[in-house]
């Protein structure tokens, strides 16, 4: 057996060239494998700017403003519809000589509005935070955007369930609200059961 580089003549069990060091037979594929192959790659990790406290807060100033006014509209529909029994109503001196059908038609469609309002609140969240847009018109205007742990866009079911389960932080005197200023991503409570995050939309900055 000869090496191949220098010609040297070797016994049948070398495994490297005395006179080159060359590999030689089996240990040659390995080596060359072991200088082809290139330096692993760190896959670059995706670094957020979580949204705070505050600006959060003024997001949610603007999407109760934008409902507002939406309700509002409901509201005087509703006062316009029930102007007649409205009326009626005020005109008695005593509630219990009223029509019961008086007092069913003016009180049903206020119900009715309620039920309408908390839907469309609901629904309002739900759908835009599950959308492309990931936020509401509120986080839209301050480029905030609400994720989840993969970092896309979050499904409706768990958009709903983000949703509802801030009445969870509500009933514990805002705390789970007031934990956005405090924990290291910025999360609320409603964000931590729902395994969410709200950053803005940039996609990587140099810190996180």
């Amino acid at each position: 057996m000869f090496c191949t580089k220098c010609g040297k003549e070797l016994s049948d069990d070398t495994k490297f060239c005395p006179a080159c060091g060359s590999a030689i037979g089996a240990a040659a594929p390995a080596a060359a494998l072991s200088q082809a192959a290139p330096a692993a790659v760190r896959p670059e990790t995706k670094r957020y700017h979580y949204g705070g406290f505050w600006i959060r807060y003024l997001a949610f100033l603007i999407d109760q403003l934008v409902i507002g006014v939406v309700l509002f509209v409901f509201v005087m529909i509703g006062l316009f519809l029930n102007a007649g029994s409205i009326m009626a109503l005020s005109n008695l001196t005593d509630l219990e000589d009223a029509d019961p059908e008086i007092i069913m038609s003016v009180i049903l469609p206020w119900i009715l509005i309620g039920l309408i309002a908390t839907v469309a609140q609901w629904l309002y969240y739900a759908l835009m935070e599950s959308s492309a847009s990931r936020g509401t018109l509120g986080k839209m205007a301050l480029g905030l955007q609400v994720i989840g742990r993969d970092g896309g866009t979050i499904s409706f079911a768990r958009a709903t369930g983000r949703y509802f389960s801030k009445i969870v932080s509500k009933f514990i005197l805002y705390i789970g609200f007031f934990m956005i200023g405090f924990t290291q991503k910025k999360q609320g409570l409603h964000d931590i059961m729902c395994d969410t995050f709200v950053v803005y939309q940039r996609d990587t900055l140099d810190y996180e």
